[in-house]
């Protein structure tokens, strides 16, 4: 799995638990061991920007998921080879910015680290189409950030 954190954001971040995280959402979800994933991470003035630019709304926003291939769960990609295998595909780009990420943490009693990998976890899981507009859909994607989180976290003895 091709996982690639870039820092543009000026803050220090834990890359690597970002990209410790992202595969085990990835492992977790059962995406292709080949698919490639992009996490950045930008400061507000490039967070709000492309907020205005992609959604139409003013300010940064926490994350923002841009995906590539038509990618869901269980190795399904967009195609597959002469023998029927899957073929891995871009998931696409989840978008953080820790600043925002910052105030939510110390608004929900928690750190940002704690606070970047659950934002982290729900933009690769609206990469995997999962959205939550309705309320059905909003309890199972929550269900699910939940699950995978709770997951990562007993792994990781915390």
């Amino acid at each position: 799995m091709s996982i690639e954190v870039l820092n543009e954001s000026g803050v220090p971040v834990d890359e690597r638990a970002i990209a410790d995280l992202s595969r085990h959402v990835l492992d977790g979800m059962r995406v292709h061991p080949l698919a490639e994933l992009s996490v950045l991470l930008v400061d507000e003035a490039a967070m709000a920007e492309l907020h205005e630019k992609w959604m139409d709304e003013p300010g940064p926003t926490d994350v923002l998921s841009f995906p590539m291939d038509e990618l869901r769960p269980g190795h399904m990609s967009g195609g597959a080879d002469e023998d029927g295998e899957p073929d891995p595909g871009l998931l696409g780009d989840v978008v953080l910015c820790p600043a925002v990420a910052e105030r939510q943490a110390r608004e929900a009693g928690h750190g940002t680290g704690d606070e970047l990998e659950l934002l982290c976890a729900h933009g690769i899981l609206h990469l995997l189409g999962y959205d939550h507009a309705e309320p059905e859909e909003h309890r199972e994607m929550f269900g699910l950030q939940a699950e995978l989180l709770t997951a990562w976290r007993e792994k990781r003895g915390g």
